[in-house]
């Protein structure tokens, strides 16, 4: 390489010689090795492949999307609201491009468009929450926008701008603090801030006052059509009612549990005898036990929609979406429990196996079971929104099981604990795991309770 790096002085070699090197140096420098070929051959075969893995790709996601019948109900329901969302924006767009409503309306008929936008939900209740709460604070915004507008153009000169900025000052701090509050928080939010925005916008825009009352009603006009719109395909097209998914998701609600509790027992049975697959049970039941706790506010926003939405199905008016929301509450109590209950049976220290086989295990399993097959009950009933007619029959078999677990197994179990070992080895899990089952059996009694008052309420038929 050092011989190759030294500068060739022409003066050493002849012309030809000269000559002869430098056309053979430029020969090399010209002529490319053939890894460079091959490198970029490789490039564009790999850029190549990764086109086609994308193109192969969309094409699969794009034929699983027309494949209904292998989608869940959930991925239905979401892709029947894009498509009506997509509709809306359609019709309002074709009906913003007639020259007789642009001619009448003018450009406030894009509020109808962004209405749409903003205004259209997942849920019929929801959309209809939203828009008469659009409307309303619309309604008293333009209003009382308008009137402070002309009031302001009667006074004239410096005190034009003082009324108008006393008047926004009071009409947005009343707004904030009354939407601050709870009950108004929860149902006219919206409307609260569609109100201080349309006021402000109103009367801080400068206009004549001749002007004013044309510009509040093309915006009202224009944003009462988007509205209608929204109405229509969301009631008529595909509906999706948030009482239905509030309903399915209570009855939901049971079958998880009783799958948690059922599952406890089986749990802890594998894991006595050394068997696989309980991280799988165990994970099972954390998820059903988080998904139940985890419901709450979901629960509320679907009771807070119900309410606004018309009489469907079996769902008239003032039905009692409340009863719903204290179920729940229960409900993610007894999830709770269960996760406790759970946390017990896996601990290190448990009493000896041939204490557990005495007996006490069964006793245990066929007290999950049966709180499994009452919840399951339980949801199966309020899915087809049946009453049960033996309620009372099972409150008094839950009250004496849950007496005889929590008194003389209790105390049989700790008296064979001391008597074998002369102290209660892992007594303090297996005790806390009885009087955990003895909490929810407990808790089961007061859910058949709130389900008895709220089958009246809901006047379900007898089974």
């Amino acid at each position: 390489m050092k011989q190759m790096d030294r500068k060739i002085a022409p003066e050493a070699l002849s012309k030809e010689e000269f000559d002869s090197v430098v056309i053979s140096v430029d020969e090399i420098s010209a002529t490319p090795p053939n890894n460079i070929y091959k490198n970029e051959e490789q490039e564009e075969q790999h850029g190549n492949k990764q086109w086609r893995q994308g193109a192969l790709f969309l094409m699969s996601y794009v034929l699983s999307l027309l494949s209904w019948r292998q989608m869940k109900d959930g991925e239905i329901k979401r892709v029947a609201h894009s498509f009506k969302v997509g509709l809306a924006l359609v019709l309002v767009s074709l009906l913003y491009m007639l020259e007789a409503v642009h001619d009448k309306l003018g450009d406030n008929a894009m509020w109808a468009v962004m209405t749409v936008v903003v205004v259209f939900e997942f849920t019929s209740g929801a959309t209809i929450s939203k828009g008469l709460n659009r409307g309303a604070g619309t309604i008293l915004g333009c209003g009382l926008g308008s009137l402070v507008a002309l009031l302001s153009q009667e006074i004239g000169g410096t005190g034009k701008a003082v009324a108008i900025g006393s008047s926004v000052f009071i009409f947005v701090a009343a707004a904030t603090y009354f939407r601050l509050a709870p009950k108004i928080k929860k149902k006219y939010d919206y409307g609260a801030l569609i109100f201080i925005l349309t006021f402000s916008l109103v009367s801080v825009s400068g206009v004549r006052g001749d002007q004013i009352i044309i510009l509040s009603r093309d915006r009202l006009s224009s944003i009462m059509i988007g509205f209608a719109i929204c109405l229509f395909i969301s009631i008529f097209v595909s509906p999706v009612w948030a009482g239905d998914e509030l309903h399915n998701s209570l009855s939901n609600k049971f079958d998880k549990l009783a799958e948690s509790v059922e599952g406890c027992m089986e749990d802890y049975t594998c894991l006595l005898e050394g068997k696989k697959g309980t991280q799988s049970i165990r994970e099972r039941i954390r998820s059903n036990c988080l998904s139940v706790l985890s419901s709450k506010s979901s629960d509320e926003a679907l009771a807070n929609f119900a309410t606004w939405e018309p009489w469907h199905g079996r769902f008239g008016f003032y039905y009692p979406w409340k009863k719903y929301l204290q179920i729940g509450d229960s409900l993610r109590e007894l999830a709770a429990y269960v996760l406790s209950l759970t946390g017990c049976l896996q601990s290190i220290n448990q009493p000896p196996q041939e204490f557990l086989l005495n007996g006490v295990k069964e006793r245990c399993e066929s007290t999950c079971k049966l709180m499994g097959s009452t919840l399951r009950e339980i949801g199966k009933n309020i899915k087809n929104m049946t009453s049960h007619g033996q309620r009372d029959i099972m409150l008094v078999k839950l009250e004496n099981l849950r007496l005889e677990l929590c008194s003389s197994t209790l105390q049989s179990s700790i008296e064979m604990l001391v008597n074998q070992s002369g102290a209660i080895e892992g007594g303090t899990s297996f005790t806390s795991s009885v009087f955990l089952l003895g909490e929810i059996i407990g808790k089961v009694e007061v859910l058949i309770k709130e389900i008895q008052d709220f089958e009246k309420l809901a006047n379900f038929p007898q089974k």
